[in-house]
């Protein structure tokens, strides 16, 4: 996926586009979200997750890590970083889900893992107002 910037307009905007995203999803691949609190990153991922016939999305602030599995048998992992620090985020041992053949792991808050794949789809929220949200996607590219 090259990059694409869209603008949500709701929640629902929102969702939509992760149910979207959903569609170009494989086995392997690791989603890190970055943005501030609020901006949209559990929302999006709730998306992907109806898209894929998984209901009960909820936020892992809490949990750190909710793992869901879809009626096809992906894996769908989501881990919040957010009161973590380098130490804790080792911990939860992500490593283990990176390129893994059977789930897609997705990392909201990923400036706390030093060591993220580099080979990572980068997906960035911004709020522009209260309701208005500037999705960008980027991927990157390690190849020379």
């Amino acid at each position: 996926m090259s990059e694409k910037v869209l603008i949500s307009h709701s929640e629902q905007d929102t969702r939509n586009f992760g149910y979207e995203f959903a569609k170009s999803l494989q086995a392997g691949m690791t989603i890190l979200l970055f943005g501030d609190l609020g901006t949209g990153k559990t929302v999006f991922v709730r998306g992907v997750c109806e898209a894929l016939g998984i209901s009960g999305v909820r936020s892992p602030s809490f949990t750190l890590i909710n793992e869901y599995k879809s009626p096809s048998g992906l894996f769908i992992i989501h881990s919040d970083l957010y009161r973590l620090d380098a130490k804790g985020v080792y911990a939860l041992g992500l490593e283990e889900y990176v390129d893994a053949g059977d789930c897609v792991l997705f990392v909201e808050w990923p400036e706390r893992w030093e060591n993220s794949p580099a080979n990572s789809t980068r997906i960035f929220f911004s709020a522009l107002n209260e309701n208005e949200r500037e999705i960008n996607f980027a991927n990157e590219d390690t190849s020379d």
